[in-house]
């Protein structure tokens, strides 16, 4: 594994955040535009829960590519990249619908999401702030 990928610890965690992107999107990307979305996420409060889902994604997102880019060889980030996207529309469908498109749902996913981000200080902390 050494010859292929030095540090494969972080190729995991990367797989990991990259796969809670691609579902946290699926999940994003369905809810808009917002006059379209399912008859469960129509009130107010999924309002809420859509625009902070995608402030969470977008930071989620820079975080998983920037500690993808510093921790790990181009080939493995694009390869492990493109299998997450390739596979990670299977884990989506495989959930309930009332879970991707209600309220329930919804908080499901910020709390993935605060997690996942907590998760990537913790893992990413210390090599970011030996750069600085």
């Amino acid at each position: 594994m050494e010859a292929i990928e030095p540090h494969w610890i972080s190729l995991l965690w990367f797989a990991v955040f990259a796969t809670i992107c691609t579902l946290a999107f699926l999940v994003v990307a369905g809810m808009f535009p917002l006059r379209s979305r399912p008859d469960q996420a129509r009130t107010g409060a999924a309002t809420v829960l859509i625009v902070g889902n995608a402030l969470l994604l977008s930071a989620l997102l820079a975080g998983t590519g920037a500690y993808g880019y510093a921790e790990l060889r181009w080939s493995s980030l694009i390869v492990v990249t493109g299998l997450v996207v390739l596979f990670a529309p299977g884990l989506f469908e495989v959930w309930p619908s009332s879970l991707r498109d209600g309220n329930t749902g919804l908080a499901l996913l910020v709390g993935v999401q605060v997690v996942a981000l907590a998760a990537l200080a913790k893992v990413a902390g210390p090599f970011w702030a030996a750069m600085s």
